[in-house]
């Protein structure tokens, strides 16, 4: 695929996912947000709860397994960290999320995947 080409996939899927986000009583307070230790592809807030979430599409279910890495994980931690400071109110918690997209399935929402490198 070019690189034209994922890009537009990236951004098809985090629309869905900003969608998914949205039904599931989530507000998308940023999206690419960038900074510079890497990119959150979505920030969502529920409460007092903060979700940075990377979103991966791939074109089969299987191909999800090895979507994310512990390396992009901890890029996303790293770019949560500074962010948080803008975005954070008082009393508020964090995680690291990711929702997995593929044809033909629901998006996957896996929450709180980071603990530490």
């Amino acid at each position: 695929m070019n690189k034209q080409a994922a890009e537009k996939r990236g951004r098809q899927a985090e629309r869905i996912a900003g969608w998914w986000l949205r039904l599931k009583g989530w507000q998308i307070v940023g999206r690419r947000m960038r900074t510079p230790a890497g990119e959150v592809d979505l920030v969502a807030r529920r409460g007092s709860m903060l979700a940075f979430v990377e979103v991966k599409a791939r074109a089969s279910g299987a191909e999800l397994a090895l979507a994310i890495d512990e390396r992009r994980l901890a890029r996303v931690a790293a770019a949560a960290e500074i962010l948080w400071h803008d975005l954070a109110k008082p009393g508020d918690d964090m995680r690291i999320d990711v929702i997995l997209l593929a044809p033909g399935r629901a998006p996957r929402h896996l929450a709180n995947v980071w603990h530490g490198g």
